[in-house]
């Protein structure tokens, strides 16, 4: 192969099976799930930043018992993500429990196991940051048939902006997540660096703009109206 795009996977330990690429002088971007200390270029988006809004929102929405689903912290996105929610936590007066922080694998099993978890908590939390939309889906689904009100009971926020956090009811408010512009950008750094237009060792991280898009799930002050 001439290059390659990659993300890491949520249990990457280091980057040694990368290296038969280097030696061969095949170039290799990573994107979204990636090593910082990596010399190859980076595309991401700001995970921090999205930590920040999402449980900034919920703060806002006056939730002051929220939850993360998250992933292994040992990945950038998920370490950055919970910087961002701890940092919000803190600006806000609102003391960090390392017990509302839920390490999952953000699959189907992942939302009904957070729901569960969620519900047995005294008091039960009145906001959840979900890293996943469809863990996030599957979340309020069961929260839902347990007779939870979203978002009077509990606000809830997901990741990623996929297709079902518009057919969910409510509707999820969630980060947009741009991969398909991710994807784009990745390309073109790769092809530009094989046809000698540019290099990627010498382009360091490319971050993608990335928003937070308000939805019913989180309006509780709406809501309570």
């Amino acid at each position: 192969m001439d290059g390659l795009i990659a993300s890491l996977a949520f249990d990457t330990q280091d980057l040694a099976h990368y290296e038969p690429f280097e030696e061969k002088g095949i170039p290799v971007i990573f994107f979204d799930r990636v090593e910082e200390n990596t010399e190859s270029t980076k595309v991401v988006i700001d995970n921090y930043k999205c930590g920040y809004q999402a449980t900034r929102h919920l703060i806002e929405q006056g939730c002051k018992k929220i939850v993360l689903v998250t992933a292994n912290l040992k990945r950038n996105v998920y370490a950055q993500r919970h910087k961002g929610y701890t940092d919000a936590l803190y600006d806000n007066g609102i003391h960090y429990e390392k017990k509302l922080v839920l390490i999952k694998d953000l699959s189907e099993q992942c939302g009904r196991e957070a729901a569960i978890e969620i519900m047995k908590m005294k008091p039960m939390p009145d906001g959840a940051f979900i890293t996943n939309d469809f863990s996030a889906a599957v979340c309020m689904r069961t929260l839902k048939e347990n007779g939870i009100r979203i978002p009077e009971d509990i606000a809830i926020v997901g990741f990623n902006n996929d297709a079902i956090s518009k057919i969910i009811e409510p509707q999820l408010t969630t980060i947009d997540y741009p991969g398909i512009e991710l994807g784009e950008i990745a390309a073109r750094n790769l092809i530009g660096h094989l046809q000698g237009v540019s290099n990627i060792k010498t382009t360091n991280t490319i971050v993608v703009r990335s928003d937070l898009i308000i939805r019913k799930s989180s309006l509780r002050k709406d809501a309570s109206k």
